[in-house]
């Protein structure tokens, strides 16, 4: 930091002393723009990491002109000339079809519908008319669509519970069927969960959000409670099906996989600790069904797609993007790649 002086003590000084406090002062001034101009630049070339494009195929350079190679990059000596009429026929604007007669009905025919009736009194009628003068013509139709928020419903369970007065069975009980339950002792249904599900990882809504939407509508759901509904759920119910997803996939011919950062909040690591999620897919040509699963790790490790391939004994191809030196294959597993020995996709042949 820098000596600061009083008023005083600056009329004190002589000529000479003044220039030289001034002459630091401008170097100061330049450190200061310079650094600021750096931090400008780390700034957007952060962002551009963060948010710019990043595959690894680009067709153009971003703000720049393909000035230089744009007729050689799509000029194609195969390409058959153009015929005059096929030229004619694009530059002739084609006429706008009229929109077809009961489109709007044939959109709404799945929804619940209800009719609201808009009639006209008889006293009005002959009051315009005249008495009797006037006869019903074809109605005309209107549609809307009404929205209706999400409304909670309350299930009040009774179980009968019934005991014996005589007999064999004198002073025993008998109760009706409990009704099933996510969890024991919650409130949890199927369908709350679902939405709950839905919001989260279909929506993209962050959990104190969903929990102030059900609030506004009436509904006290604490963040805790709904995380803890979901992990039971996925604990519980879905992990059986996520391994069901594995093994049907793992029958497919063709296998990709690839792996992306992110974040977690809370992974027993220091915060910005880099984690990678990883993405199992069956190949697009595959005839199998498409499956997509995806695993969390907290590396990039060659260990991980290899768990998945060989957990069992499946022929499969095997296409992922891992550095060479990355991924240690053992030739006497059955795993073929596809692609080159070392199990890269065709891109990285570049």
């Amino acid at each position: 930091m820098c000596q600061k002086f009083t008023p005083d003590e600056l009329n004190k000084m002589n000529h000479q002393s003044k220039n030289d406090i001034i002459f630091q002062m401008q170097d100061r001034l330049d450190k200061l723009e310079h650094d600021y101009e750096t931090l400008i630049e780390q700034i957007r070339l952060a962002n551009q990491q963060k948010f710019g494009r990043s595959t690894e195929k680009l067709s153009e350079i971003a703000g720049q002109l393909s000035f230089f190679n744009e007729p050689e990059a799509f000029c194609d000596e195969t390409a058959g000339e153009p015929d005059i009429d096929d030229v004619i026929d694009e530059c002739l604007k084609k006429p706008r079809r009229p929109k077809k007669k009961g489109q709007r009905e044939e959109d709404l025919k799945d929804f619940p519908q209800e009719e609201v009736p808009h009639d006209v009194s008889r006293d009005t009628l002959d009051a315009a008319f005249g008495e009797g003068n006037w006869k019903t013509m074809p109605d005309e139709i209107y549609w809307q669509l009404r929205f209706e928020p999400a409304k909670w419903i309350a299930e009040k369970h009774i179980i009968k519970v019934y005991v014996g007065t005589d007999g064999l069975h004198q002073d025993e009980f008998l109760r009706g069927d409990h009704p099933q339950t996510l969890f024991k002792g919650s409130i949890a249904t199927a369908s709350l969960e679902a939405a709950i599900i839905n919001s989260k990882y279909v929506n993209s809504m962050p959990i104190d959000r969903i929990s102030k939407d059900f609030d506004a509508n009436g509904l006290h759901l604490s963040r805790q409670t709904m995380s803890n509904w979901t992990v039971w759920s996925a604990e519980r119910y879905f992990t059986p099906v996520y391994d069901y997803m594995k093994a049907r996939q793992l029958q497919a011919h063709v296998n990709q996989c690839d792996e992306t950062t992110v974040e977690v909040i809370h992974d027993d690591r220091p915060a910005g600790s880099k984690s990678y999620m990883w993405v199992h897919l069956t190949g697009e040509l595959s005839p199998d069904p498409k499956i997509i699963v995806y695993e969390y790790q907290k590396t990039r490790h060659s260990d991980h797609p290899k768990s998945v391939i060989f957990c069992g004994q499946f022929n499969t191809y095997l296409s992922f993007s891992l550095p060479a030196p990355a991924f240690s294959l053992n030739p006497t597993l059955p795993l073929y790649l596809l692609g080159t020995s070392r199990a890269m996709p065709m891109i990285h042949k570049r």
